[in-house]
């Protein structure tokens, strides 16, 4: 049987930390967390917390990471979730590799990761908030693969994640498992060495968390943002799972 190597690509401030949670959970899926992060910081010189950490562990040379994600499974386990950040993809690093694997998009309303991001940014730039990066992996897949790989709407996810996961497992053919809700606290060996930076809400979590609306509005300095990035969304938004 050939194993599934399931990319799962997600922009910035969603839920894809405790997704991989999810899929890890399973007990058949080998797990990779950013594996194209060390070659980002490496090649965009982006200072980001544990800079010299995340490329002193992580691979650098993208053509080595390609090679390991499309080559076997580690524990030769049936499913390997790929835990990736759109924005990680850079422009240079080929597209035909992309052909080996199964796609998932997971995407979230812009309007959530500006008002996320404002909190402690005060400029936030369309490039950060990965939706652009994410639709146009997503056509590159679909013109690869000749067939429209899933999305999934973070908010429609955490209003219904069994429902959600049934249809994606169903989607996939492979089988769901209850063992993708909820997980046991603390670390992991699979989590990046960024995890003390940015894990910490997952890292005490046991399963997803239950959907908030937010109220606020997205401030007027960041609205020429919201609105060159909503486009992409709302096309990747028209072809969510159902």
């Amino acid at each position: 049987m050939t194993a599934l190597r399931l990319a799962m690509w997600s922009g910035p401030r969603n839920i894809s930390t405790a997704m991989m949670r999810a899929w890890e959970n399973r007990g058949d899926c080998a797990v990779v967390d950013e594996p194209l992060y060390a070659h980002y910081l490496a090649h965009s010189g982006l200072e980001h917390p544990g800079h010299e950490r995340i490329i002193a562990a992580g691979q650098t040379d993208w053509r080595k990471v390609v090679a390991a994600l499309t080559g076997p499974v580690p524990g030769g386990r049936p499913i390997w979730y790929q835990k990736h950040m759109t924005h990680h993809l850079l422009p240079h690093i080929g597209r035909d590799w992309l052909r080996s694997l199964t796609h998932v998009f997971l995407i979230r309303d812009p309007h959530a990761v500006l008002l996320s991001y404002a909190r402690t940014r005060p400029q936030v730039s369309a490039a950060d908030l990965g939706v652009l990066q994410q639709l146009e992996i997503y056509r590159a897949v679909e013109a690869l693969q000749g067939s429209s790989p899933a999305v999934l709407d973070a908010e429609e996810f955490l209003k219904a994640p069994e429902a959600q996961l049934r249809a994606l497992c169903a989607a996939l053919e492979i089988t769901f498992t209850p063992r993708m809700l909820s997980w046991p606290p603390g670390p992991r060996a699979s989590d990046g060495v960024w995890a003390p930076y940015w894990y910490e809400v997952v890292l005490r979590s046991t399963g997803f968390e239950p959907y908030r609306p937010r109220a606020e509005s997205v401030p007027p300095e960041h609205q020429e943002t919201l609105e060159r990035v909503m486009p992409a969304f709302e096309e990747l938004h028209a072809r969510r799972l159902r």
